[in-house]
């Protein structure tokens, strides 16, 4: 447990720091040992947790990142586990990060197994990510293992900032659409249409179509906002961590024009990559495609993968003979596991499958921006030009009576 402790030393001088130890009495001897006279003596872990994790602290892909370079940089040149877990404490201000390190170290102080402490933070170390420690820790070979995750989490960094750097655009150009027909609806109508009605003059259906639009909008726009608010929330929930809502949304994603052939290439790459990483760890094929199933998101390559191992290779199968069987693997990823599984170098071609799949990824996701750029400019133009229009007929109409 971790504690904050205010002391005095001889000439009168506050020291105030933390230490781990088992109970209260550990502190107060090691303080007394220095020869410092306790002020002040909390555990402070569980506050610490317990008020992070209400701020929503939690491990992210850049700490786990950091964590895995350093693990195997630290276990390559000699340093042992513990000490470079202690390190890793001292370097580490992040709260979350701190609090995991320092159950590693209690963990590990105890006898208790690598692995374990990993598995206590399910939000933030996958089941592959755990499994892999696992595996490396019976092994013998945590600093290949630590090696591997950092090249793996690199790799998913660097997907994740092409993605964001091809979608910030569209996201810019959307949300500026929403604030200028937001601006246009709730301010100019309102006092546009006011001008006319005070004018007496009745303009074109149309006009009074759009008029009337822009006025309700105006008029209820903080309920109108909240409801929109609602039901998007609603629908994030549903969709992100409702069951079947995620599956609803898997099978709309699978059939979805332009974006199907991204989505199955994501899932093609997760498998392939995945059970690549657990198969070079040393588990069990059987095993290894159970947890891949449950990494994949599309609906239908898990219930594939988990039919492969359980209803194919589990009786006997060959891994070619099993994955010929479905029909949601393209024919060239089928032919190239029952080739290279003859062969006795399946992971390497995996891996080279993966990085193909990564490849399509990015270029299905330029391909659908550079369709969605114009589409939601014609869309903005549509609605700015129908306002417009609203507008100008009437006042056009005006002028040619005199």
């Amino acid at each position: 447990m971790l504690y904050e402790y205010s002391a005095a030393d001889k000439y009168g001088k506050i020291i105030r720091s933390e230490m781990e130890a088992d109970n209260l009495q550990q502190v107060l001897a090691f303080l007394s040992q220095k020869e410092l006279k306790p002020l002040s003596v909390k555990p402070i872990k569980e506050v610490k947790a317990k008020f992070f994790g209400l701020l929503g602290g939690r491990i992210t892909l850049s700490d786990k990142l950091f964590l895995t370079k350093y693990l195997s940089l630290m276990l390559k040149v000699g340093t042992d586990l513990l000490s470079a877990i202690n390190i890793l404490i001292a370097d580490f201000e992040k709260p979350a990060m701190r609090n995991f390190l320092i159950e590693v170290r209690e963990n590990l102080s105890k006898g208790l197994p690598f692995y374990q402490a990993f598995a206590r933070y399910p939000r933030g170390f996958s089941v592959v990510f755990i499994n892999l420690i696992k595996a490396a820790e019976v092994s013998g070979n945590l600093q290949k293992t630590f090696e591997d995750l950092s090249v793996s989490l690199q790799r998913e960094a660097e997907l994740r900032s092409k993605i964001r750097s091809v979608l910030i655009y569209p996201i810019i150009l959307s949300v500026m659409a929403v604030v200028i027909v937001g601006f246009l609806v709730t301010f100019a109508l309102p006092k546009i249409s006011g001008s006319f009605t005070e004018a007496g003059i009745k303009p074109p259906t149309f006009s009074r179509i759009v008029f009337g639009i822009g006025l309700f909008i105006g008029n209820n726009i903080i309920v109108i906002s909240i409801l929109l608010v609602s039901i998007v929330s609603f629908f994030l929930w549903f969709f992100w961590r409702n069951p079947i809502g995620r599956a609803i949304f898997s099978r709309l994603l699978e059939h979805l024009p332009l974006v199907r052939n991204i989505y199955r290439s994501m899932a093609i790459q997760s498998f392939a990559y995945t059970l690549s990483s657990l198969m070079g760890a040393g588990l069990p094929i059987i095993q290894s495609m159970n947890i891949t199933a449950e990494v994949v998101q599309a609906d239908s390559f898990k219930i594939s993968l988990k039919r492969i191992a359980n209803e194919g290779l589990a009786k006997g199968m060959t891994m070619g003979d099993a994955f010929k069987r479905e029909h949601v693997f393209p024919n060239v990823v089928v032919n190239l596991i029952a080739i290279s599984e003859k062969a006795g170098h399946l992971d390497e071609v995996l891996k080279t499958i993966a990085e193909f799949y990564e490849t399509n990824v990015e270029a299905g996701i330029k391909t659908l921006v550079s369709l969605l750029e114009p589409a939601i400019l014609l869309i903005m133009g549509i609605i700015v030009g129908a306002i417009a229009l609203a507008i100008i007929v009437p006042i056009y109409q005006l002028t040619t009576q005199f």
